[in-house]
């Protein structure tokens, strides 16, 4: 019987909700702002842990939050172990989502589009 989800499926599940956690509680840092975990990819072989972060509020460029969020990788990484039980920690690594930004750019352009009011809203059909 096939498993619903897999392993890497799982353990990314783990991750994202400590990962998440840890930034809210031991990253404090007014640079970086509001930190969102939107979601952790974990290889097959459980090697690698990327983890898509985006920022609210941030004072910097999102790809120097992201170099500066990766130094605190090592301590990050010593405290999810305390806090997941595996044999072999995954190497984390912090990844810039723009999906929000991408989103807010489409949704400005679909409000940029100007439609013209309909000038018969009295129910009356235009093309009689």
């Amino acid at each position: 019987m096939a498993r619903e989800f897999s392993r890497s499926d799982r353990v990314a599940s783990q991750f994202h909700k400590e990962i998440a956690d840890l930034l809210r509680t031991e990253v404090r840092d007014p640079a970086l702002g509001m930190i969102t975990v939107s979601s952790v990819e974990v290889s097959k072989d459980l090697a690698v842990a990327k983890a898509y972060v985006s920022f609210l509020g941030a004072q910097e460029a999102p790809e120097r939050c992201i170099k500066h969020l990766n130094e605190w990788v090592p301590q990050l990484r010593h405290l999810l172990g305390r806090r997941i039980r595996m044999r072999v920690l995954p190497e984390l690594r912090f990844l810039h989502d723009d999906s929000i930004e991408r989103g807010l750019r489409m949704d400005a352009l679909i409000d940029s589009l100007h439609i013209p009011p309909n000038d018969t809203d009295d129910g009356s059909d235009p093309s009689e």
